[in-house]
């Protein structure tokens, strides 16, 4: 495991961690927070029997089990690391084992919509903090995890305005301890974001290779066969978890109606100057849109290098 991660911990951040949901985002927490024994005990709960039975050989957790309710019995921090439309159930499921004092948190990419699903369902002397690591790859299970995900990636905390301090320090020292850089905002506030840097573009991404699909049936192979990097990238954030991405888009279609609205105008922008030849507006954009990349290079969220910096992994939206 990498150094880059530091030295385990002297003694735990918390004495018992549970995380439901074992995909990409729960196992790499868990290979992390066990390298750096984060946890004096950490519980890993799944719905599937096939997945707690991977925890279980690939030693993710002190415990794995499919009952999340039981999982959560004597926790001081659970995270959801389940689709978005799941938190609900999950919540009612979990509630009533929850004890008093403990922090309930996520990695959703959608805020408003988490908040709205799990406050109902959190007790009285309970603390939920909701979080989002924006980090992530294309690929899903337990096996895809790995530790160093989260590190120099951000991580979004949306306490509502009534959230206890400690418990939101709480949640703040958990994801710098994996790495991550970490930003406070209001849900509100970071569903809009994350619409145009997350899921919009995740949207448009499944509809150009879903036309290159159909016109692959048209050319014969020429697609594939053909396929330049441009093409290739977009078929990497296509690959990424169908019943994820449909929960996102269905909890935040505000926000990413919103952003779609504000692209389709600029798209017909862009048409009028091909259309008319407009070689200055095409040239404008482009430099505009270059100092963009240029930018996020600069503050370290990318890397210049031909393969956009994937070897590393982390450069996706994770949930």
């Amino acid at each position: 495991m990498p150094d880059r991660l530091g030295p385990p911990r002297d003694t735990p951040l918390f004495e018992r961690i549970t995380l439901i949901g074992l995909g990409l985002i729960g196992s790499s927490i868990a290979r992390a927070a066990r390298h750096l024994k984060l946890a004096g005990t950490l519980v890993a709960a799944d719905a599937s029997p096939e997945v707690t039975a991977r925890v279980r050989e690939l030693g993710l957790a002190d415990i794995a089990t499919t009952d999340a309710a039981a999982a959560v019995s004597g926790a001081d921090l659970v995270i959801l690391c389940v689709p978005v439309g799941a938190y609900g159930a999950v919540a009612e499921a979990i509630a009533p084992q929850l004890k008093s004092g403990a922090i309930v948190s996520d990695v959703g990419s959608v805020k408003g919509a988490a908040f709205a699903q799990l406050a109902p369902h959190i007790p009285a002397g309970v603390h939920l903090v909701p979080a989002h690591p924006v980090a992530g790859t294309e690929h899903s299970g337990p096996d895809a995890g790995f530790a160093t995900l989260f590190i120099d990636r951000w991580s979004i905390l949306t306490p509502p305005e009534d959230a206890d301090p400690a418990a939101v320090n709480a949640v703040r020292s958990f994801w710098r301890a994996l790495g991550s850089n970490v930003e406070v905002m209001t849900a509100q506030h970071h569903d809009l974001v994350l619409a145009i840097t997350s899921h919009v573009p995740h949207l448009i991404a499944y509809n150009i290779v879903g036309t290159a699909a159909d016109l692959e049936e048209v050319t014969q192979s020429e697609v594939i066969k053909f396929s330049a990097g441009g093409f290739r990238d977009f078929t990497r954030i296509a690959a990424s978890d169908p019943t994820m991405w449909r929960d996102v888009f269905l909890n935040n279609k505000e926000a990413v109606l919103e952003m779609l609205g504000r692209f389709n105008e600029d798209l017909a922008a862009l048409q009028r100057a091909i259309r008319w030849g407009d070689g200055q507006a095409l040239f404008d954009l482009f430099t505009r849109t270059r100092a963009i990349r240029r930018n996020i290079i600069a503050v370290g969220q990318e890397t210049a290098e031909p393969d956009f910096g994937r070897r590393r992994g982390g450069d996706g939206d994770g949930q």
